[in-house]
């Protein structure tokens, strides 16, 4: 087996970087930060060219920050080409940066008016709204009239391109805690935000690009980034690789252990999934009703009526990775497989009620453990709400390795997967067809399928959320997202083309 090659990934950077390669980037040019806010402004114009090329009516609302200012300038040029715009700022929102106060006067020498919107705005007619009221300016809240405005986009029906970061959407944490833009398309600048990749933020984003703004090599330098973003391109690079002579010993074997009475397709999902992601080898270790119907479903698989957990011992000795928690339940049955799995010393993966479990009764875990919540089972495992993990998901995921010791990969849109040596990936990829129940035992199978091959904990766990999220977008292209099943998604795991 070969480790994966994990370069194929984007960088992904907090507000705090952002501001560090922002003001690296003036020194190298100069020092004058104008030159930059042109180029941003001057960016945005021809994305908007590029992709409202028949706007002629344009709105821009502007914030009093920099980002107003890349307004601005957008605002010029788009006046010097002969459109019709309108700048609004909110009353007392006037520009506040030296920056953005040369791109408000620029705009007005070009011949351009600055508009100021009423307390309770409406938006003039229009083809197109920019949205320039706060980038990464946004600090969780707004002032009364910013935020009468910023209600205003939000609540329009026309397409709005948002500059850098869709205003109300915070873009370290991709938290949304009131009123947002909902944007078409959104344009980054200098680098790609974090929050913007996973969770609410997923839903204001619209289609999302970067504009590198061609400042030069030693504004990144030393600018570390918090995560990077895996999309369907770097999945071929992440998966082992066979040699020729390969046999099914080499690939691994995975025993899933769940399916408790009435669970246990829970389990024949993970056991089937396992399969089509490239185990050699998958048992199943379930009560003994289950064993006929796996068999009649998955004859690949083989399943073992365990109805006493004192009898999965030599199960859990047998196999190189154990996959518990699918259909497990909570009860004395669970427990006692959960028990004998973590005792056994074999690679784990944890989903499901074994996550349950271990939140009502915590346990010392292998450092090579990887856990798979959903923000739920997060919650439970820290301590929680709900809300306090999807505020800060990467946090949540940091929060779980530093709790358990274990790779965490926090399921939900834009998956975050993290390693307890602080590398986080986030995923690109999924579909709203996959919010259907069995799609993280599926998950599982995937993940326990890769540590079997070879790959470490953090590189199965990246890259088995990926190959899950493309399998799934697979699945909905072939045959749409709703009414997508998993099932559906574990026929599409496999690639054509791959090599193996």
């Amino acid at each position: 087996m070969h480790a994966p090659r994990t370069d194929a990934a984007t960088p992904l950077y907090d507000i705090a970087g952002i501001r560090r390669m922002e003001a690296q980037a003036i020194a190298a040019l100069g020092g004058d930060g104008f030159i930059l806010m042109q180029r941003a402004g001057a960016a945005a114009w021809r994305f908007l060219l590029e992709h409202w090329p028949e706007a002629r009516r344009i709105v821009v609302a502007a914030g009093p920050g920099n980002n107003g200012g890349d307004g601005y300038v957008l605002a010029r040029h788009a006046h010097e080409a002969g459109r019709a715009v309108h700048v609004l700022h909110a009353p007392g929102q006037e520009p506040r940066s030296v920056l953005a106060r040369r791109a408000s006067e620029a705009f007005v020498a070009a011949g351009g008016r600055v508009l100021v919107a009423d307390a309770d705005p409406v938006l003039p007619a229009c083809d197109l709204v920019v949205d320039a009221l706060f980038g990464i300016g946004f600090d969780g809240g707004a002032e009364s009239a910013g935020g009468a405005l910023l209600a205003a986009v939000a609540a329009c029906e026309d397409a709005v391109f948002a500059l850098d970061v869709p205003s109300g959407v915070d873009a370290s944490s991709g938290d949304v805690p009131g009123t947002a833009v909902r944007a078409e398309r959104t344009l980054q600048f200098l680098g790609d935000h974090a929050g913007l990749a996973t969770g609410a933020a997923l839903d204001h984003v619209g289609c999302l690009e970067t504009a590198s703004l061609d400042v030069p090599e030693q504004a990144s330098e030393g600018v570390q980034p918090v995560a990077w973003r895996l999309s369907a391109a770097a999945l071929a690079g992440l998966l082992p690789r066979r040699a020729r002579t390969a046999h099914k010993g080499v690939a691994g074997h995975v025993l899933v252990a769940g399916g408790e009475h009435g669970t246990g397709g829970a389990a024949l999902l993970a056991a089937a999934a396992a399969l089509r992601a490239g185990a050699g080898l998958v048992s199943v270790a379930t009560r003994g009703a289950h064993v006929a119907a796996l068999l009649a479903r998955t004859p690949e698989a083989m399943a073992h009526a365990v109805d006493d957990p004192a009898d999965v011992a030599p199960l859990v000795a047998a196999a190189d990775v154990c996959a518990v928690g699918p259909g497990l339940g909570r009860g004395g049955w669970g427990e006692g497989m959960l028990a004998a799995a973590v005792d056994g010393g074999r690679a784990l993966v944890l989903d499901a009620d074994a996550l349950n479990l271990l939140a009502a009764a915590p346990r010392v875990l292998p450092a090579d453990t990887v856990l798979t919540p959903h923000p739920g089972e997060a919650a439970r495992l820290l301590a929680c709400t709900v809300r306090e993990v999807e505020r800060d998901r990467v946090a949540a995921a940091h929060a779980l390795c530093a709790r358990h010791g274990c790779v965490t990969v926090l399921k939900g849109a834009g998956t975050v997967v993290a390693a307890p040596d602080g590398r986080v990936w986030i995923i690109d990829a999924g579909n709203p067809g996959m919010a259907v129940g069995g799609m993280g035992d599926a998950l599982t199978g995937v993940v326990a399928a890769l540590r079997a091959q070879g790959l470490p904990a953090a590189e199965a766990a990246a890259a088995g959320a990926l190959q899950h999220a493309v399998a799934g977008d697979r699945a909905a292209a072939a045959g749409g997202a709703r009414g997508l099943l998993p099932s559906d998604l574990i026929a599409a795991l496999r690639m054509p083309g791959e090599d193996g």
